[in-house]
């Protein structure tokens, strides 16, 4: 167990030090995290509602920050390129993320097209029943998305590694609430880049 948990502590330390130097980022990510933790509660109530929110919600504002304002530059602080970082990349990395989101739009779509979205749901009437039906299959697509990253974690690593990102994207809500609920106050100062964002590991 404690191996499971350095590595752990390995994956969000590379995750926080290479993808979040932006305060915007890091703003957006607290907004994610609090909607997510709101979705996990709304999972023992309504889990179609808590998808709706997970994904229009918590998924966009996360996935906004890392495409539109994180730098993708030189990161002169680890001295790592963009190209490095995205190819070590444990998770998603941006190219993976286009395809999981891609994937999230034409959810709805295709639901509107073909209300059994092509013989795999049961359809339904009225405008409620098409968003239910919608926020029901991308339940599935988040459940799937978790469990395939986690699989192909397997096959290119080991079992301990896509268990342990697994965990780390499950617990990153609280995680993130933690870490980043200074980052509006930084930003209304003025501050756009985390000046210790790769620097002292004490901040992950």
């Amino acid at each position: 167990m404690k191996d499971f948990f350095s590595t752990l502590a390995e994956q969000r330390w590379d995750d926080h030090r290479y993808y979040h130097h932006s305060r915007i980022n890091q703003s957006l990510h607290l907004v994610s995290a609090v909607s997510f933790v709101i979705a996990y509660a709304l999972l023992f109530v309504d889990p179609v509602m808590a998808a709706l929110l997970g994904w229009c919600v918590s998924m966009v504002s996360r996935q906004a920050g890392h495409f539109f304002f994180e730098p993708k530059g030189y990161d002169h602080v680890n001295q790592a390129t963009h190209e490095h970082k995205e190819e070590i990349k444990v998770g998603y990395n941006l190219r993976r993320k286009v395809v999981l989101m891609a994937l999230w739009a034409a959810v709805p779509v295709a639901l509107w097209w073909d209300r059994t979205l092509f013989g795999l749901m049961t359809p339904t009437t009225g405008f409620e029943g098409y968003v239910r039906q919608v926020g029901l299959a991308w339940l599935i697509l988040g459940a799937a998305g978790l469990l395939f990253r986690t699989i192909h974690l397997f096959l290119l690593q080991d079992v301990k590694t896509g268990l342990v990102w697994m965990t780390k994207i499950l617990t990153d809500p609280f995680h993130d609430i933690k870490l980043y609920y200074r980052a509006p106050l930084f930003l209304l100062r003025g501050e756009l880049i985390d000046p210790t964002h790769g620097a002292d590991r004490k901040h992950a």
